[in-house]
């Protein structure tokens, strides 16, 4: 098999449950082509250009097959307005985090306290305050609750149910989470593959395609557990040196970087005869 029959196979692979989710959410095959056409251009523009010269829209259009009309017609659309999803997601994460790593947020142990919303500090009001700017406690309140990061007990006390901020019913904020997480892996694996002068990304997997069905909820437990331990001494070991957390942090330069895990199932493998 070719390397091309080989790649095209793979974004089959990949557009099927991308395109799942755009039936689910009504996207048809039109709207998307249009999103399709602007990262062919926006990846054109910026990684595919001659050093020394300006992109132009007839190189642009070169690379990309589509016409200079058609380049000249997507450049100009504006953007859909999705900043305030992503302001949402940036300053309740930012609360969460504080609470996680500030110590006048946590107990003895390092546990999350139960905050009043307002009063003599540490409240939650207080850590709005230090973690978000401007913005109500309310709303971010309002925000977690409906998440399910937090929930209020009787007493009227704020208990952290989640070391992040991670939706458990917000539809908007997962799927947010496909432009970040997704794109983040496929970066890796692109620079992993077509550029090996480079030192590779970690990029593991571990997979077994015939396991019984009485065995998927104890290995569910182990690779919950592991995982969550291994992301928060991840995390703990990012945050000493993330000059956010950490203003005494010293070093040059601005790096991103993180590490992702995630569970798996294939449901569509055939089942063997238990004969053979």
């Amino acid at each position: 098999m070719t390397q091309q029959s080989l790649l095209n196979r793979a974004i089959v692979s990949v557009l099927k449950p991308l395109v799942r989710m755009l039936l689910r959410n009504n996207v048809p095959y039109g709207a998307f082509a249009d999103l399709v056409r602007r990262a062919y251009i926006e990846v054109a523009t910026k990684d595919f250009t001659v050093e020394g010269r300006k992109q132009s829209n007839s190189r642009i259009a070169t690379i990309t097959g589509l016409s200079r009309k058609e380049v000249k017609r997507i450049q100009e659309l504006e953007d859909e307005p999705d900043n305030l999803l992503i302001e949402k997601y940036n300053r309740a994460a930012r609360v969460v985090y504080g609470w996680v790593h500030d110590e006048t947020y946590q107990e003895d142990d390092s546990k999350a306290l139960a905050l009043q919303f307002e009063g003599e500090a540490p409240t939650f009001t207080s850590l709005v305050k230090a973690y978000s700017g401007d913005v109500p406690p309310r709303a971010i309140l309002d925000e977690l609750e409906r998440v399910g990061v937090v929930e209020v007990d009787e007493q009227q006390n704020i208990h952290l149910l989640s070391r992040a901020y991670i939706p458990k019913s917000g539809v908007n904020e997962k799927i947010y989470y496909i432009g970040t997480d997704v794109s983040a892996l496929l970066n890796t694996m692109d620079r992993n593959i077509y550029q090996p002068e480079l030192k590779p990304f970690f990029q593991r997997k571990v997979y077994y395609d015939n396991l019984p069905d009485e065995a998927i909820a104890e290995l569910q437990d182990i690779i919950n557990t592991d995982s969550q331990t291994l992301l928060e001494k991840v995390d703990q070991a990012m945050a000493k040196h993330d000059r956010d957390a950490n203003p005494n942090s010293k070093g040059t330069g601005r790096n991103a970087i993180g590490v992702g895990i995630y569970y798996f199932e294939n449901k569509d493998i055939k089942e063997q005869d238990d004969a053979q």
